[in-house]
């Protein structure tokens, strides 16, 4: 889903061709300031929410507005800022609290008090393929990038440097990077060179019983559990001072190292091998530490009782979509290493056929120390029509493999040591079918103010998933040039 959204970073470095033929006149870099405002749409479903266990609806729709603002500061240098907000709403991130039917009580983190939330006897419901209404289900992630590149005079060295924040409701990050490019051989060839740092901290984020649990010490007759009845896997009440009560993993507790760090180098050669036809390979190193896991999403096991809340008699249904009552109380969350090593390797070769059709293609292989692989094959071929518009048909094709901690609902053991039951860490196939198009206009005749419209893109892409996750987003981006 990542993978989607990130359509909404976008930054242009444009190089100009310098030429030494006087000694007073140098072409800029960038010659006036360009505003891009970029929005999305993205809906998506599916039946293997990670917040419940591998089951349960994906349901989400997510609306991105992003402005991206370049400036020359002069002949060599130019200032970008990039900032947009994220504003979703998710069926399965609202389960977090799936007791909260009417919103009082909102997701429950570290620190809540829980002592307020008193529930009668029979009265508690919920189910994986409801939507609650708690504090967890929509959110607004926001994050600001700033980067500074110049330019040396004959354009063959570019250098870069960027920070960035980003927030949301359950995590922080601060990052910095910075970028070096040479252009030899009259331009045909490049190399580049990329490093970023993303400092994270998370505000945990627990599923309600486990952090009630913990809040109760383990007392399942005060606190949130107070005259709430918990039903065996027969349907039959259990005693909560009895010899075999609902408990986590032994040994559960929260998150005591907060903190994930992300660090990245990237390589990159590229060289037009002819007038029609350009090459880039590329490779990323990346390493991360500190806490991987997400500690919002539950994890089932084989191996023990299982517990619910809610209507008994729809325990033998829980599984099924027509479960609308009942919920499985978690054996613990999602619990991964603390250190995970990536490594990206692709390239790409764009050929133009002729002045009207081009074709663009890309590959990627990756693989980490967590088990899994993956490839990535895609194709887009713009065909211009006329002078001011270009279709844009694509396919993207990408297949991976599970990591090796992951199994789906109920099939991890309470003996691993690290286990997972989310979807995206697992095996699966995805077909992305896309379309685009756009206008352009090299005069800006359209004024905003004094901007003149230079381009407008839409598109459109469709993404389905071996696993039975389905979406579909539209983009729309319209560039606008300071005359």
């Amino acid at each position: 889903m990542k993978e989607f959204l990130s359509v909404l970073f976008i930054f242009s470095c444009l190089f100009g061709n310098a030429q030494d033929t006087t000694a007073v006149y140098k072409k800029r870099v960038l010659e006036s300031t360009e505003v891009d405002f970029l929005a999305s749409y993205y809906s998506q479903d599916g039946n293997n929410a990670s917040v419940t266990g591998g089951i349960g609806t994906e349901e989400l729709t997510d609306v991105t507005p992003t402005i991206t603002i370049s400036m020359p500061l002069n002949a060599d240098d130019v200032l970008t800022i990039d900032a947009g907000i994220s504003a979703y709403t998710s069926a399965s991130s609202s389960n977090v609290d799936p007791f909260d039917a009417s919103g009082a009580s909102g997701g429950v983190g570290e620190g809540d008090n829980l002592s307020g939330n008193i529930n009668p006897a029979n009265n508690v419901e919920g189910s994986p393929w409801v939507a609650s209404s708690g504090a967890s289900a929509m959110d607004v992630w926001g994050n600001t990038t700033i980067t500074y590149s110049h330019s040396s005079d004959d354009r063959n060295k570019i250098w870069s440097a960027n920070a960035s924040v980003s927030a949301e409701y359950d995590y922080f990050s601060i990052g910095f990077g910075g970028a070096y490019s040479y252009l030899f051989n009259q331009k045909n060839t490049e190399i580049g060179i990329r490093g970023n740092v993303f400092l994270d901290t998370w505000s945990p984020k627990y599923p309600t019983e486990l952090d009630s649990y913990l809040q109760a010490n383990g007392d399942l007759t005060s606190g949130f559990f107070q005259g709430i009845t918990i039903w065996d896997q027969n349907g039959i009440a259990t005693d909560p001072i009895g010899t075999n009560p609902w408990s986590p993993v032994q040994g559960f507790d929260l998150i005591k190292d907060k903190g994930r760090n992300t660090f990245s180098l990237s390589l990159s050669f590229s060289q037009i091998l002819s007038k029609n036809a350009q090459l880039s390979i590329f490779s990323d190193l990346v390493y991360q530490q500190g806490w991987l896991a997400n500690p919002m999403q539950r994890v089932y096991f084989g191996d023990r009782e299982n517990y619910y809340i809610g209507n008994p008699d729809s325990i033998a249904n829980y599984t099924s979509s027509s479960n609308t009552n009942v919920f499985q109380l978690a054996d613990d969350f999602e619990r991964l290493p603390d250190t995970r090593i990536k490594t990206p390797i692709g390239a790409r070769l764009n050929y133009f056929v002729n002045e009207n059709i081009s074709v663009r293609t890309y590959y990627r292989y990756y693989f980490d120390d967590w088990g899994m692989t993956s490839h990535t094959v895609s194709l887009e071929v713009p065909v211009k029509l006329g002078t001011k518009f270009t279709l844009y048909p694509s396919y993207r094709y990408y297949t991976q493999t599970a990591i090796d901690y992951f199994a789906p609902y109920e099939e991890n053991l309470s003996t691993q040591e690290f286990y997972t039951s989310d979807y995206d860490l697992s095996a699966f196939d995805a077909h992305q079918y896309g379309f685009g198009i756009r206008y352009t206009d090299i005069f800006t005749k359209f004024k905003l103010f004094d901007f003149g419209l230079k381009s407008i893109d839409i598109r459109y892409q469709q993404y389905d998933r071996s696993t039975g996750l389905n979406a579909g987003i539209i983009t729309g981006g319209f560039k606008f040039v300071l005359d």
